[in-house]
């Protein structure tokens, strides 16, 4: 299986946008800076910050620069703790750190702490506002504030560094009884935190990710934050989110304002200077990384060597990255990383070419790099129940039906609605669909001619049309239940209606398998071999009733059954080659009277018959 987590290996060819993000990071020269990376659920817009983030850690220079970088996923903390206040410890925990090994740049960030801690009780309101506004202990809060240094003289200052905080006339923050404002103390915190990044020479790197999986408040309030640390100099933000999800935030956040489209843009763009959009996957992009996955499985596997793995990631990713000239991922050149020798690898490769396109188009899929690796993991899993349940059948035909489910559900269901013991699980109409899509023919119901994936999908490898699609469906029965009917064939029987389905002339074998077989199973296999020669049928030589003849000849109480069937033929396509084997059979006889009064019956049909009643036939 696939895991959903980010990675740094890219498959996506993401790694020149993170190479572009991370250059224009270290262009910013120590100017304060903010990056937004947009892309839908799933799109890959962890990795791509991870790759940027990667790509920071070689730009270090170790006494003129080294770049911090602080991951906040605002989602984590969500219903527990603000945002905001979240945000703000991670940053100033982090400068504390690389600060520890100076004893006086320790002290400062030691009061910054005390400045997050500050704003974080005033957002509690009641007595800590009282007592961070007046400067006066208010209450339990208040001389809980003042024990612990953040005003006045506390006791956890006592055993305390002098210093800094006697600049101030006492260990905290805040002198008893002086009162002071919110926005001049956010000042303070934000010229304290600048002073700090330069004197440690760090570049402050906040990726925000995840921020399109909150609710709105919480994003909001990260927002929020963000804008409190902003244009700060040596820092820069990256904020991987869903433009539309931001817009839909602004506007419940600003809900009865009457809010408009451009205004919940503006409030996004005025945080965010440099906007980048995770790349959109082509069918080129796709198959790429269908394939990679697929490569990298086998490699798990023990069927694909590492080494070569890697070599292909390297050709596939050269590939991409030249796609602009022309230079596609073929399915040649899929082939030729794995190795012309290796059929389990060619196979999958195919796969993959089939594959891409479909996922790439489809709505349900619409070249989502999460939905695709999910629709792989559906596929693999399905594979892996296969086996335990004596089921035999290969990943192209699991990924084909998996396909059809997820992109075209109302095709699927139909399809399903079609399968019983009765046909063997075999859909004939599905089976004339595909050959009618392999001749350019009009498609019937339930296939919508005017759907190009329908026509894609009917077009790709393995035909289903000849399949028992009951394994298929009952591995898929986590979208949904399964009814198949009751099959009454035992393996004997089985093995005697593929007899007669292959049969073209009388011969003994065939003979003594419909002995062995016993009447009841003869039967069943009868009616079965019948309805799956349908599509095969012409009406017009000896071998298409062969299997009715035979079977009755050894065992003549099936007759009536015999009759029945074969008079739901179409008049007008009997041939005359039927009749002379016909007519040798009592059963029969019925059946071809009806013929020779029936209007659309051909008059060589007819005369054939007339001829044979003469003979005595």
């Amino acid at each position: 299986m696939w895991h959903d987590n980010e990675t740094t290996v890219d498959y996506l060819n993401f790694g020149v946008v993170a190479d572009a993000c991370a250059k224009l990071l270290q262009q910013a020269g120590g100017e304060p800076i903010s990056v937004g990376i947009s892309g839908g659920w799933g799109a890959g817009k962890t990795s791509l910050v991870k790759m940027v983030a990667q790509r920071l850690e070689t730009l270090n220079k170790p006494g003129e620069n080294t770049y911090v970088l602080v991951t906040f996923n605002p989602w984590l903390y969500q219903d527990f703790d603000s945002a905001r206040n979240a945000l703000l410890q991670l940053v100033g925990d982090e400068v504390l750190e690389r600060a520890r090994t100076n004893a006086d740049l320790f002290d400062k960030a030691k009061r910054l702490l005390k400045r997050i801690n500050i704003l974080r009780l005033v957002q509690l309101g009641g007595e800590a506002a009282a007592t961070y506004f007046t400067g006066v202990p208010v209450g339990m809060v208040g001389r809980a504030m003042q024990k612990f240094g953040l005003i006045g003289k506390g006791d956890a200052d006592e055993k305390g560094a002098e210093g800094a905080d006697k600049e101030q006339g006492g260990d905290g923050l805040l002198k008893p009884a002086e009162p002071v404002s919110l926005p001049g103390e956010i000042q303070a915190f934000r010229l304290a935190l600048e002073s700090l990044l330069d004197e440690l020479k760090i570049t402050l790197v906040v990726f925000v990710d995840d921020l399109d999986r909150c609710l709105p408040k919480t994003a909001i309030s990260t927002l929020e934050s963000i804008r409190l640390l902003l244009f700060i100099k040596r820092s820069a933000f990256v904020v991987a989110a869903d433009n539309d999800f931001i817009k839909g935030a602004v506007r419940v956040h600003f809900a009865g304002t009457g809010i408009k489209d451009e205004v919940a843009t503006n409030y996004f763009d005025k945080l965010i200077q440099v906007p980048l959009q995770v790349p959109r996957l082509g069918v080129n992009e796709a198959k790429a990384y269908i394939a990679l996955l697929l490569m990298q499985r086998a490699r798990e596997d023990g069927h694909f060597e590492r080494l070569k793995f890697d070599v292909a990631l390297g050709a596939v990713s050269e590939r991409l990255r030249e796609a602009w000239r022309g230079d596609s991922v073929t399915l040649d050149f899929l082939e030729a990383q794995v190795g012309l020798d290796n059929q389990h690898m060619l196979d999958l490769m195919k796969l993959a070419d089939g594959l891409a396109p479909l996922l790439t188009r489809s709505l349900a899929v619409d070249g989502n790099p999460r939905l695709m690796k999910r629709f792989l993991n559906t596929v693999f899993l399905r594979s892996s129940l296969a086996e335990p349940q004596g089921i035999k059948l290969d990943l192209q035909a699991l990924a084909k039906w998996h396909l059809v489910e997820r992109c075209a559900p109302d095709l699927s269901i139909a399809l399903a609605n079609m399968v019983t013991s009765e046909s063997d699980g075999r859909v004939a109409p599905l089976k004339a669909a595909e050959e009618a899509n392999a001749a350019g023919k009009e498609l019937a119901a339930p296939f919508d001619a005017n759907d190009p994936f329908v026509h894609q999908w009917l077009g790709l490898a393995p035909p289903l049309g000849d399949v028992d699609l009951r394994p298929l469906l009952h591995l898929s029965r986590d979208t949904q239940t399964r009814d198949f009917g009751i099959d009454n064939l035992t393996a004997v029987g089985r093995e005697l209606r593929d007899a007669l389905v292959a049969a073209t002339a009388r011969n003994a074998p065939l003979t003594e398998a419909i002995t062995q077989a016993g009447a009841a199973q003869a039967g069943l296999a009868m009616t079965r071999a019948w309805a799956l020669q349908a599509p095969k049928r012409t009406w017009r030589i000896g071998a298409d009733v062969l299997m009715l003849i035979e079977t009755c000849r050894v065992f003549a109480q099936h007759g009536p059954t015999a009759a029945e069937l074969l008079s739901k033929a179409p008049a007008a396509s009997i041939g005359s080659g039927l009749i002379p084997e016909l007519a040798a059979q009592p059963w029969a006889k019925p059946v071809l009277e009806v013929w020779l009064v029936h209007a659309d019956t051909d008059r060589t049909v007819k005369r054939a018959i007339e001829q044979m009643k003469q003979r005595g036939g």
